[in-house]
């Protein structure tokens, strides 16, 4: 699933192809179930003469400010993606949302497992509200972290992954973070001292600027994988210290990788990096 770095990289793509300025001639829906809100005729019709006037991203989903006061939310899921070309290009079966554009360009959502979701909105709030703060933005301060995660007494790992937690996080960049904080994904979020709470934070935005810096992560060469709007594979697979790398050894101490399960997620740690300190709090270690 596309996270905070990947869905990033594509709000830039879009930029960078002049994206904005443009207005919708047509809008065509292969699949309706692509558009979550409001019905797929409804979406066709308040889509046309629309300009768009700024391409972002909160959280995991694109944002598309459009005149008239609308918004356009985007949420990739599993294998989303999106190809910008020129009208007349053959359409592939996956390819379920079109928006043609007046200049002849076209912007089509790809969605092979058809998981992906597209909203428009008179207040974006009302889906964009419900989640937590942006992990890289300024406000989101090392103290300010640390009095969410004392706040609650959770594992780690799900409560890295809520969304109304913390925006952007996904199976990727937690345990890349965890790992490079040298913390268990089943700790209690109440038990971490300030040093460590701070660790997290830090680590946590590492990784993600790292990600963004590499252009997102492709793991493999499948249909479902990453891929950017100008078709690239991110980089940011060869960075990875323990996602994925089960039994290699341990970038940092040369303990093999182990993969665990942590809230039916799959989890990779170094048992020896990461191991769990109990501090009272009655976590139990799985390794």
């Amino acid at each position: 699933m596309p996270e905070l770095p990947e869905v990033e990289t594509v709000a830039r793509d879009l930029n960078a192809a002049g994206l904005v300025g443009k207005t919708v001639s047509c809008a065509q829906v292969y699949w309706p179930r692509s558009i979550a809100i409001p019905s797929p005729p409804e979406f066709c019709r308040l889509m046309e003469r629309r300009q768009i006037q700024a391409v972002g991203r909160r959280g995991k989903f694109l944002v598309f400010r459009l005149t008239g006061g609308q918004c356009m939310l985007l949420h990739l899921r599993m294998s989303g993606r999106l190809h910008y070309l020129q009208a007349g290009a053959a359409r592939s079966a996956h390819e379920h949302v079109v928006l043609g554009f007046d200049d002849g360009s076209e912007l089509r959502f790809h969605d092979t497992r058809k998981f992906g979701r597209i909203y428009l909105l008179e207040r974006a709030e009302n889906i964009l509200g419900r989640l937590g703060p942006e992990p890289l933005e300024a406000g989101f301060t090392a103290g300010r972290f640390a009095d969410m995660l004392a706040s609650r007494s959770r594992c780690l790992k799900p409560l890295l992954l809520d969304q109304t937690f913390l925006a952007g996080l996904g199976n990727i960049y937690v345990d890349e973070a965890l790992w490079e904080a040298r913390l268990h994904p089943q700790r209690r979020s109440n038990s971490l001292s300030t040093a460590e709470a701070n660790a997290l934070h830090a680590a946590i935005r590492r990784v993600l600027r790292r990600g963004i810096r590499n252009l997102g992560t492709s793991l493999g060469t499948g249909k479902a994988n990453f891929y950017s709007v100008s078709r690239r594979r991110g980089r940011n697979r060869d960075e990875l210290k323990v996602f994925r790398r089960t039994g290699d050894p341990c970038p940092r101490c040369g303990s093999g990788i182990r993969r665990i399960l942590v809230g039916q997620r799959s989890t990779h740690i170094c048992g020896r990096c990461q191991a769990i300190n109990i501090r009272g709090h009655g976590d139990t270690p799985f390794y």
